[in-house]
């Protein structure tokens, strides 16, 4: 009966030392709780524990991070509401956003809230992301107005791959020099 009193040992061991690891991480880079399990599986796949099954390895970072989460040491509303705040001053659009969360493993029920409130505290967010997009790469409206018809397709194409639908692009663009000063001012 000895193996099982160490087998107890090893796994007790290794819940704490996996909960170190996580609080490690967590007071790093303030993950979601899909990104914390995803760290733990990639450490402990590497480490060799030798009296740990792999399969239980996944239901130990449950645990841990289940724990992590009741003592709100990581929170996906918080997390996905900062992220959202960071992006936009950035002048990421809406639906860069939306996809950053989702690669992150936020909850859809937590990204809608995090977008709904985004909407709420400004109407036309894309537009003004837009307008620092365009402050930030130097197109659009920024540039000289002799430069601006012959870069008409690549501007769109670059605030496209931005997350900027069409509508939001071609307002943008049609912008004459003096309004976009103006809102850049008021940015």
């Amino acid at each position: 009966m000895i193996p099982i009193k160490n087998k107890k040992k090893n796994l007790e061991a290794t819940i704490d030392e996996m909960r170190n690891f996580a609080l490690n991480y967590v007071e790093k880079f303030a993950p979601s709780k899909q990104q914390l399990k995803t760290y733990l599986l990639k450490k402990y796949l590497r480490s060799k524990v030798d009296n740990v099954k792999r399969s239980n390895i996944s239901d130990l970072i449950e645990i841990v991070a289940e724990d992590l989460e009741k003592s709100k040491f990581i929170n996906d509303k918080f997390y996905s509401e900062t992220k959202a705040k960071s992006l936009i001053q950035r002048g990421s659009s809406i639906n860069k956003i939306r996809n950053y969360l989702i690669s992150k493993g936020v909850g859809e029920k937590y990204i809608k809230n995090t977008i709904e409130q985004i909407n709420e505290n400004n109407e036309d967010q894309d537009f003004f992301s837009a307008i620092k997009v365009c402050k930030k790469k130097r197109i659009g409206p920024s540039r000289t107005e002799d430069n601006r018809p012959l870069f008409y397709k690549k501007d769109i194409g670059i605030l496209a791959r931005s997350g900027f639908d069409f509508e939001v692009s071609r307002r943008v663009m049609e912008l004459d020099k003096e309004e976009y000063l103006k809102i850049i001012n008021l940015l």
